[in-house]
C-alpha cells in the first residue's frame, strides 16, 4: 500500500465530484433499502397476525425472495461503500481496469466492468 492506495490495482477514472455523488447515490440506496427491508418485515407481521397465520404459501415465497433480493442489494452497496472508503471503489473485481463512470451512475455498487459483467452473465 503506497500513499493509501493499493499497489498493483490502476487508479479508478473518477474525478473528486463523481466520488462525491456516487457516495450519495449509494448512502441513498442504502437507506432505500433498509426501509424496504422494515417495512416488509411490520407487512409480514400484521399479514400474519390479521390471518391468524393462515396466509397463503406463494404470498409467503414472494415476500421471502422480495426480502432476500432486498437484503442482497444492500450487501452489495454497503460492500461498495467500504470499498469506497478503502481506495479501491471503481475497480473491476476481474481485470482490475476501471469501471466506466457511467455504468458506475446507473449501478453505483458494481463489481465488475461492462465486458467482465458480460461474461459473467453468459457463462451462467
Amino acid at each position: 500500500m503506497v500513499n493509501n492506495q493499493v499497489t498493483g490495482v490502476p487508479k479508478p477514472a473518477l474525478s473528486v465530484e463523481d466520488l462525491a455523488a456516487l457516495r450519495e447515490l449509494l448512502h441513498e440506496q442504502r437507506s432505500f433499502r433498509r426501509e424496504q427491508l422494515r417495512q416488509m418485515t411490520a407487512a409480514s407481521r400484521t399479514c400474519v397476525d390479521a390471518s391468524r397465520g393462515q396466509w397463503s404459501s406463494s404470498r409467503a415465497e414472494v415476500r421471502v425472495r422480495l426480502a432476500a433480493s432486498a437484503r442482497m442489494v444492500l450487501a452489495d452497496v454497503e460492500a461498495a461503500l467500504e470499498r469506497m472508503a478503502q481506495g479501491r471503489y471503481g475497480v473491476c473485481h476481474l481485470c482490475r481496469r476501471p469501471i466506466a463512470c457511467e455504468r458506475l451512475m446507473i449501478v453505483p455498487q458494481a463489481r465488475y466492468c461492462s465486458r467482465c459483467q458480460q461474461v459473467r452473465e453468459a457463462g451462467r
